[in-house]
């Protein structure tokens, strides 16, 4: 699943790209998604992008005349912008045909994203943002907020850093890595997590994370004739996915369970 980095990433390629170009037709060959594909899109045809924003792991295209694009990629969604005359590719959905001679493309062969229009003004208390917690890379998300939330919480440490409502955009694979960097075992209760430990963890969610995005970006200058998966996971990773390998750190094995749903992965020795 495309994580915040990621997300970032692709904003950052198609801006360029969108901003202050003009949409000239809509295009949707598949509109079952997540969400049946808006409608509404076709009222943004003669209209330019402002520019692009990111909230979560929503894409958020403002558009003259108030209107906001909202793109959620879901599981397997990703965004390339190609020349109009490209073949469509099996699983391209929509396409965006721009004043440029080229097309914004969505792709996902899971459709579990979604294509939303919203009026902008009225964000603030849109359903699926207004109980977003703070972005963890800005000044919002520090020790003391995180340790207010979670002295009040009776859950492993790594639920309550990947729940939303707490702070967006840290999932399964960032997760684990920020815990590993802050030597905080993902079962610990996050109760139990002393205000120190807290200033710790959220520096390191936002080094794992601003590290990821600055990888990802790397490869921007491909993003034209990319195949719409541009860096993902290309940082060295510590501990995610390496169950029963040695740790980079120390060599014991690397601990693998399922918390939460999700797979788990950390050091006994390196995390306490």
């Amino acid at each position: 699943m495309p994580e915040l980095p990621e997300v970032e990433t692709t904003r950052l390629g198609v801006l360029p790209h969108l901003r202050g170009r003009a949409v000239l037709s809509v295009i949707v060959r598949r509109g079952d998604l997540r969400l049946p594909v808006d409608p509404g899109l076709e009222g943004l045809v003669g209209c330019r992008f402002i520019g692009v924003r990111r909230r979560s792991k929503y894409l958020l295209a403002d558009v003259e005349g108030g209107r906001t694009l909202l793109i959620h990629l879901g599981m397997s969604g990703s965004l390339r912008v190609v020349p109009e005359a490209d073949e469509w590719r099996k699983h391209d959905h929509v396409g965006l045909s721009l004043d440029t001679g080229r097309q914004l493309r969505y792709h996902d062969p899971r459709r579990f994203g979604m294509i939303l229009v919203h009026e902008t003004a009225m964000e603030v208390g849109h359903s699926l943002l207004q109980h977003l917690g703070p972005e963890p890379l800005e000044e919002e998300f520090s020790g003391v907020y995180l340790h207010s939330v979670v002295r009040r919480r009776r859950c492993p440490i790594k639920q309550a850093i990947m729940d939303a409502t707490v702070v967006v955009g840290v999932g399964n694979i960032y997760a684990s890595e920020a815990l590993f960097r802050a030597g905080i075992r993902p079962v610990t209760q996050a109760v139990r997590v002393s205000r120190a430990r807290c200033d710790l963890l959220v520096g390191s969610i936002k080094e794992v994370l601003a590290e990821a995005i600055s990888q990802g970006g790397t490869t921007l200058r491909d993003f034209l004739r990319s195949d719409g998966e541009p860096g993902y996971f290309r940082q060295r990773l510590m501990v995610y996915g390496r169950g029963g390998e040695p740790c980079r750190v120390c060599g014991e094995p690397i601990r693998q369970r399922v918390l939460g749903g999700r797979s788990t992965f950390w050091c006994r020795v390196c995390q306490s």
